[in-house]
């Protein structure tokens, strides 16, 4: 009858609490409810092929001591007096910043205050200074009988620092994901998965009980070698500062992987000095003359026309309808296709496709699809652009399509492109990872990836290759032989580079600017046997300036240190 009688009462003030006392007792409630914290991962690095870091996450400390703990009152708090004035001084040593009597100044005071969360020192510490702290006296009694504890955060540092960082990308630095680059491309590999801890009442004090522990993410290698990377924008930089480019980009292929070696983007700042802006690579623009290259292959390819049918130039030009197309370097002469793309003639390209398309501008832009230059590819820099290659509506702008113009390409394409003439005709798409690894196990492994397995015939492939080296061999014709005071430009005693120069005049307000260019080199090496395709593109040089000269020479400095290179 007790029994039941007490049940019952209880039951009675279970229900008057409900239904009458609760917004009295609600507040106390919501006091005990226990709280998830959560605990950061440590995100995935980015190694070159080398496996050098080329961003990294670093731990860093907020140094804490908790003044309440049982341990430090113990016997009128003999464990903090022995020990105190030794710590303070350490951590002088360490940190520096205060002396070691500010540090047993300001620690004392919040040893009498009894504060539960008092930050020893107002910034983050480094790994080794949170290791040298831990061995102190005092701290190397551990964190329940000294108090003293570390919040540990993640912070991405650069070891190359600017080097490549527009295609290494970068995180937010509010929610930790990757904003750009590969950081954004491989975010779910690099994240990894937070722990999460619970605050519980431990021996008369609240402590976090660790329930998930974080998960780190995984580590990628890309397909970048950081001492190509280096001598890559070492080169671009000083073309850039000779000439005073707005901008420029250089990326090195490797022939047969698509494995894309060194990549930089060059920026002018109001400062004068270039530093990574844009990911001009991955940006389309009018290729200009290495568009030559394509159209050749085309009319070669389709029997429109062969490397010794000739075509007469003016030096006044030649009027299409309402378009005057011009050469740089105006002469009255008769030109096959060989010589005509040697000295790179806007006229004979123009006459050319105009002649061999006139009245079927489709089927020239599908010959393009055919070669693979205007295939989609999934890129793995967000934001890479696709070309822009329109069927035109009338024929004057299919004439201005045949050397470079009414057309976009990125730089990363234009590269494809050569990069396939270089590999027997296979196109294979520039990819920057090697594999995913977790503690040093491979998880995924990247190929190279095949967009076309042959862009034309082998009979077509030979005729183009043998352009290509005219235009840098010829020394009387080739616009990257040697300059008209007989010194070298893209010429090496070193290695046989071959290739094609372009300049484009650049739209400004609408309308092309004849004072302002776009001028690129754009070829592989050694010719015998090609290892690698660079590509170098600078905007609005200014003064004089040639693209064989100033981009061809960038391309010319890679490929001789590179065949010094013993790794390469």
């Amino acid at each position: 009858m007790v029994l039941v009688g007490f049940f019952v009462g209880v039951f009675v003030r279970i229900i008057y609490i409900q239904l009458f006392d609760a917004n009295h007792w609600l507040p106390y409630a919501e006091k005990q409810i226990s709280q998830n914290h959560s605990i950061e991962q440590q995100r995935g690095n980015i190694y070159d092929i080398k496996g050098r870091l080329l961003v990294a996450s670093i731990p860093q400390y907020d140094l804490y001591i908790d003044t309440r703990v049982p341990a430090l009152h113990e016997k009128e708090g003999k464990l903090w007096n022995e020990n105190i004035d030794s710590f303070c001084v350490g951590l002088s040593k360490i940190l520096g910043t205060y002396s070691a009597k500010e540090y047993k100044r300001r620690l004392s005071e919040e040893y009498k205050r009894g504060n539960g969360r008092y930050r020893i020192y107002p910034v983050r510490i480094s790994h080794l200074q949170m290791k040298a702290i831990s061995q102190l006296p005092l701290a190397r009694l551990g964190r329940i009988k000294s108090g003293i504890w570390y919040d540990k955060k993640y912070i991405r540092q650069y070891p190359y620092k600017n080097l490549a960082v527009r295609t290494i990308g970068k995180i937010d630095k509010e929610t930790g994901k990757g904003i750009s680059g590969l950081e954004m491309y491989c975010n779910d590999w690099l994240a990894g998965m937070p722990g999460y801890s619970i605050r519980q009442q431990v021996n008369g004090r609240k402590d976090d009980v660790v329930l998930k522990w974080p998960q780190d993410g995984y580590d990628v290698v890309s397909t970048l070698n950081a001492d190509m990377m280096e001598l890559s924008e070492i080169a671009l930089r000083n073309a850039l500062m000779r000439t005073q480019a707005k901008w420029g980009c250089c990326v090195l292929m490797d022939v047969k992987t698509g494995e894309v070696r060194a990549i930089s983007n060059l920026k002018r700042y109001e400062s004068g000095d270039y530093y990574e802006g844009v990911n001009y690579a991955a940006h389309r623009v009018e290729p200009g003359s290495t568009f030559k290259t394509v159209s050749m292959m085309v009319a070669l390819d389709d029997g429109k026309f062969t490397m010794t049918d000739t075509l007469t130039i003016s030096k006044n030009g030649w009027q299409y309808q309402d378009a005057l197309h011009t050469d740089s370097h105006p002469m009255d002469t008769v030109l096959n296709l060989r010589s005509g793309f040697a000295v790179s003639s806007n006229i004979f390209f123009a006459k050319m496709i105009t002649h061999a398309y006139e009245g079927s501008a489709n089927k020239f832009v599908k010959r393009l699809n055919k070669i693979g230059i205007t295939d989609s590819v999934a890129w793995e820099i967000p934001g890479c652009q696709s070309a822009n290659i329109s069927i035109p509506n009338d024929v004057v702008t299919l004439s201005r399509m045949a050397y470079g113009y009414s057309l976009e390409l990125t730089p990363l394409e234009i590269l494809m492109f050569y990069n396939a003439i270089a590999n027997d005709g296979k196109m294979v798409q520039p990819i920057f990872i090697k594999r995913i690894e977790n503690k040093g196990k491979t998880v995924k492994r990247f190929s190279p990836r095949v967009v076309k397995s042959s862009i034309c015939k082998s009979s077509t492939l030979k005729d183009v290759r043998l352009g290509l080296h005219d235009v840098v061999w010829d020394d009387y014709l080739g616009t990257a032989s040697k300059t008209p005071w007989g010194s070298k430009k893209v010429q090496s005693d070193l290695v046989r580079i071959v290739g094609k120069t372009g300049t484009a005049q650049v739209l400004d307000n609408g309308t092309y600017n004849p004072k302002k260019h776009r001028i690129t080199f754009v070829g592989y090496f050694p010719e015998e046997a090609p290892k690698y395709t660079c590509i170098c593109m600078m905007e609005e040089p200014q003064g004089t300036y040639d693209s064989g000269t100033d981009c061809g020479r960038v391309v010319r400095q890679i490929a001789e240190y590179i065949m010094a290179y013993k790794d390469r």
